[in-house]
């Protein structure tokens, strides 16, 4: 999978978005390690929650020409440069203002992709609508993760997909057996120390 280009955004603005890090190249590692399997599945649809810059969900459409890529990020500055992100790259890709997944019709999403706000802070820095709603996670960095985790077994096409990246201190164990509780079986994909975090992207299966 080719990394996109991003010449077109001024270091300022990443001052109210999510500059593209560690975590953001080891889910498009991750994705580029299992195209395989991606490709064999054929999706139509693909959504990527959080999107930041936009760098991973370009990514995935450059990668996937005949999939109808979408996205949605609290921010609507990071919505912006989503979009910005995909039309330099010349990426077929459409980006929404929406908290999660909320108003996307159910199982239909072929492949869903979150890097979420793993961060672990006071439950009070979550659910803000600037920059700290990229990194602040509350509880364990789990408490906006847990939320999309009820949704995916209504979002999820039954032959869907799930990439999720993590660090040690969300509990991944925890994770999979709430996934594994809702019928959902998983593997991870990659793993990378980055300076003091454990990063993995997990991927979910029926």
């Amino acid at each position: 999978m080719e990394t996109p280009h991003q010449n077109h955004i001024n270091k300022a603005d990443f001052h109210d978005v999510y500059e593209p890090a560690e975590d953001s190249f080891l889910m498009i590692d991750a994705l580029e390690k299992d195209i395989d399997y991606l490709k064999a599945k054929k999706p139509i649809f693909c959504l990527e929650v959080g999107s930041g810059s936009g760098i991973v969900i370009t990514a995935f459409s450059m990668a996937f020409p005949g999939t109808f890529c979408l996205s949605t990020d609290i921010n609507v500055k990071a919505c912006i440069m989503s979009k910005s992100t995909a039309c330099y790259n010349k990426a077929l890709h459409d980006s929404i203002n929406m908290n999660l997944a909320d108003s996307f019709t159910n199982n239909k999403l072929d492949v869903i992709i979150f890097n979420p706000p793993y961060v672990v802070t006071d439950s009070i820095e979550c659910g803000q609508k600037d920059i700290t709603a990229s990194w602040a996670g509350g509880k364990n960095g789990r408490e906006v993760t847990d939320k999309l985790l009820d949704m995916i077994p209504k979002k999820l096409a039954d032959n869907g997909v799930f990439y999720l990246l993590l660090i040690e201190e969300n509990i991944p164990k925890e994770v999979c057996e709430i996934m594994s509780s809702f019928g959902f079986n998983y593997e991870c994909i990659i793993k990378r120390l980055v300076r003091n975090e454990r990063q993995m992207v997990i991927k979910f299966f029926r």
